[in-house]
């Protein structure tokens, strides 16, 4: 199989004629909350330090003409993708495709809207990068083998991101299909992002999507530039990114019924802003808070069941002491959703973290790997939760896919809701409400709206 030159011919040949009713109204679905989410971290955390700092080095002489969002801001086209890219990451509410582990709109989103704008791209180009970087980035992280490519240490979201990144920008270019197969060369010739963050807590996650977005762009100016990149850039014996990076790989997940079935409309949509391997955990503690009497000083144990990835990425006993690494833990999220009866991103701020109520009580939760849950996954990202008190009560919950995934999905009006949550803060009412309607009406635009 030459799977380069498939992705290729669907880049170079999908048209906007082509999209149907169902995908129009997903890939909006998917800039609005991708858009969402990148916007409200503009003002969090360190995001303004490094929004300064790069742009320091950006240097006077280049032309300023993509826009970093939530700043009033210009810088050069790659600048701008890396900061957006950044940003999209942040606050851990972007979405998710489940089968490939990754998460495509942090990625693809920075990289298709900053090129349209710096290009002058109308609505219709711009989504026709979206679609096709949905589905090169889908498809090349479904092919990686979701458990075996995770438990080597690779973050898929930005192994798998470059190829959807350069896909969206070599439509955006419009390269021919022997530069496009370049470009997806050089993509994963510049694969990376690794899981050592979690060790420590660092805060570096958001870089993956940065460096996925713009490494992505760079492929594909290098393809426009006549750079050639390695068609065999997969399956090579001596470092092709399959071979060095997974032991069961599929390369037919990598073009299987491409151009006819669309990964783009099985995207989650996440409500919680952590790792979406916590969110199971929570939609059972906050299902059984609401159906019972719960007093938190009366439970002696709880008890989460769940597939081994969850265990290792967000089962650790260690208590955070910071953000980045309570997004991460299990025993943290059931804890505050039990105490708190919410998840949202007051309880990731230090004064929450440091609470001795939920401390105490996060001590009490033992995350442990599920024969049952683990069959399922990807396909299913499930656990069971058990609450058991002092007494021996026990309160049982089994979630079977959470909130927001394809098949609990937000509807519409909850959708626009978080995005103006996320959003008006940053943008104000007016602006807020007038961007979500120019996404919702993207196709008959003549260029990008500004931010």
């Amino acid at each position: 199989m030459n799977e380069l030159k498939q992705l290729a011919e669907f880049i170079c040949e999908y048209k906007f004629e082509d999209v149907t009713i169902d995908i129009l109204n997903a890939t909006k679905k998917c800039v609005i909350d991708s858009m969402g989410v990148a916007i409200g971290a503009a003002k969090y955390e360190e995001i303004p330090n490094i929004v300064v700092n790069i742009l320091e080095v950006s240097g006077s002489d280049m032309e300023h003409n993509a826009q970093v969002w939530g700043s009033n801001r210009n810088t050069s086209i790659m600048q701008a993708t890396l900061l957006n890219g950044i940003m999209a990451h942040a606050l851990e509410l972007d979405d998710v495709h489940t089968d490939s582990k990754t998460h495509i709109g942090a990625v693809v989103l920075p990289a298709a809207w900053t090129l349209s704008d710096a290009l002058n791209a109308n609505g219709e180009e711009f989504l026709e990068a979206v679609v096709v970087g949905y589905e090169v980035m889908a498809r090349v992280g479904k092919g990686f083998g979701v458990s075996s490519h995770r438990k080597k240490g690779w973050h898929v979201t930005g192994t798998a991101g470059t190829f959807g990144s350069a896909a969206a920008c070599a439509k955006l270019l419009k390269l021919d299909i022997n530069k496009t197969i370049n470009a997806l060369g050089m993509a994963g010739t510049q694969s990376s992002g690794l899981w050592a963050f979690l060790e420590d807590g660092a805060t570096s996650k958001k870089l993956h999507t940065g460096r996925a977005a713009t490494n992505g762009l760079i492929a594909a100016y290098m393809a426009k530039s006549g750079m050639t990149g390695p068609e065999n850039i997969l399956t090579a014996k001596d470092g092709g990114l399959y071979e060095a990076t997974s032991d069961k790989y599929n390369l037919e997940d990598v073009i299987m019924d491409i151009g006819t079935k669309f990964e783009l409309k099985y995207m989650d949509i996440k409500p919680y802003p952590c790792c979406r391997s916590t969110h199971c955990a929570i939609d059972a503690s906050l299902s059984i808070k609401k159906d019972n009497t719960l007093y938190i000083h009366n439970i002696k144990s709880i008890i989460v069941e769940t597939y081994d990835i969850g265990v290792v990425q967000c089962g650790c006993s260690s208590y955070p002491t910071k953000a980045s690494a309570a997004k991460f833990s299990t025993a943290f999220t059931v804890a505050s959703a039990l105490i708190d009866g919410e998840v949202t991103l007051k309880q990731f701020e230090t004064i929450s973290i440091n609470r001795n109520i939920v401390k105490n009580l996060a001590k009490k939760v033992k995350v442990i790997s599920s024969a049952y849950f683990t069959h399922k996954y990807p396909n299913h990202w499930g656990c069971v939760l058990k609450v058991i008190l002092e007494d021996d009560t026990t309160f049982t919950k089994i979630i079977n896919d959470a909130t927001g995934s394809i098949l609990k999905p937000i509807n519409e009006q909850q959708l626009a809701n978080k995005f103006l949550s996320l959003s008006v803060p940053i943008l104000g009412i007016k602006k807020s409400h007038n961007l979500l309607n120019d996404i919702k009406n993207m196709e008959n635009l003549s260029v990008l709206p500004k931010i």
